[in-house]
């Protein structure tokens, strides 16, 4: 990519009101150009789809900021040795670029294949106990005696993510972690030896400019990159809400497979996983055989998803614009509701699982939403 495209590029992430998924649209109807994002009249601009003349307004008042921001965050990235990559460029993530609310850019630093042949996002818990603790160790041990070329994704958080991280590390199988943040920081500040060890087997990764920092609305939307990098996601530990869960939505609304541990009834960090095991939303797994035969690793076929049930709870109806939408349409796919809303697909999914889970709708195959009354 071209050092005179990466500002606008990059700018392009950062104009005010526009999201990943209205970025992606205003990349594509200007043929890949971002720079005529930036010299295009408003007229033009309310033309893109999903983009009105109230959006196109505020693309030409925040375009001079977006674009200074832009300069601003390659002179930090070149000189810490950061890459920036952009959904134009050949090597972009193959498994986030199918994703409807994929960055537009996202930056990275270390030793990293994110095209590896195996990808797998382990998550869990912030506060896991010692069975979930060596239920990952054991897990990553078995995953490295599979295949080398298996790399593990999670959010370098306390819990199960830092357990996932150092595990690879220990058993030679390169990890990634994604921030909610910059990375001009580590967060937890704890872990920043982890995360510097990573960098030479793996690295770490983020959609966020530096500078920025690691707000509580950050994680919901770190997490979709989780599930969007990986052909699969895996549950340790969780409770009943958490961001394990909403990774775990993301993941299955994307159409990838998700896979959770079972745990003891009545133990508060296995309740997650056991609800997702119980709605058909995941797959019990005890193994890491287990996943390598789902996932057909060792095979040249490609295992079909099964058709899914759910859980039916009766509830009154709260006020929500996402349940007057599926009300008035009947039923809708996730990326489709998206579009319609102007929520990107990782916000829409935490609010879709909390419907969900108080009963106000009902999920179909193919990640399809509908009410449930």
């Amino acid at each position: 990519m071209a050092d005179d495209n990466r500002i606008y590029l990059a700018g392009l992430s950062l104009l005010k009101g526009i999201g990943d998924i209205l970025a992606r649209q205003l990349l594509q109807y200007f043929g890949n150009d971002a720079e005529r994002v930036f010299i295009a009249k408003k007229q033009t601009l309310a033309k893109v789809p999903g983009i009105g003349m109230l959006k196109a307004e505020a693309i030409m008042q925040s375009r001079t900021e977006a674009l200074k921001r832009a300069g601003k965050e390659l002179e930090f990235v070149d000189k810490n040795n950061i890459r920036l990559c952009s959904i134009a460029d050949n090597d972009y993530p193959l498994r986030l670029r199918e994703c409807p609310d994929a960055p537009i850019v996202f930056y990275y630093k270390g030793n990293m294949n994110l095209n590896a042949s195996h990808i797998l996002s382990i998550v869990g818990t912030r506060h896991a106990t010692g069975y979930g603790e060596k239920l990952t160790a054991s897990l990553i041990k078995a995953l490295s005696e599979i295949s080398s070329d298996i790399l593990i994704v999670s959010g370098l958080a306390y819990g199960i993510d830092i357990c996932a991280h150092r595990n690879a590390l220990k058993y030679g199988l390169p990890t990634v972690g994604v921030l909610a943040h910059g990375l001009d920081r580590i967060y937890p500040s704890l872990h920043r030896k982890t995360a510097v060890e990573m960098l030479d087997q793996g690295g770490l990764l983020t959609d966020f400019v530096s500078e920025t920092n690691p707000d509580r609305e950050n994680f919901p939307k770190r997490n979709r990159l989780i599930a969007g990098l990986s052909d699969a996601t895996v549950v340790i530990e969780s409770a009943r809400k958490g961001g394990a869960l909403i990774t775990a939505d993301i993941a299955f609304s994307y159409g990838r497979e998700v896979y959770a541990f079972p745990g003891r009834v009545g133990d508060c960090y296995s309740d997650g996983c056991n609800l997702l095991i119980r709605s058909n939303k995941a797959m019990l797994i005890t193994s890491a055989m287990d996943i390598a035969n789902e996932l057909r690793w060792n095979t040249k076929d490609k295992k079909t998803r099964p058709e899914q049930s759910r859980l039916v709870f009766d509830e009154d109806r709260p006020r929500s614009p996402v349940l007057d939408i599926l009300v008035e349409k009947g039923e809708m796919q996730i990326n489709e509701l998206s579009i319609i809303l102007g929520i990107p697909v990782h916000q829409l999914a935490s609010a879709l699982f909390d419907l969900e889970m108080e009963g106000h709708v009902k999920i179909l195959p193919g990640g399809i939403y509908k009410p449930n009354f």
